[in-house]
């Protein structure tokens, strides 16, 4: 359960080192796209929207 734990961990990372701010991952392409394929699928709320309380 540890290794599951650590390996969704370190997507997370990867995702927001990467991904989450437009830059491609280094020695790993197919990952980029997967993790990109996520971002484009979240939705987001942009700086000029108001938030929804």
């Amino acid at each position: 359960m540890m290794l599951v734990i650590l390996l969704l961990a370190g997507v997370v990372v990867v995702y927001v080192a990467y991904p989450h701010r437009g830059e491609d991952v280094p020695r790993f392409p197919w990952l980029g796209a997967a993790l990109r394929k996520g971002v484009d699928a979240m939705p987001t709320i942009k700086d000029d929207e108001p938030s929804r309380r």
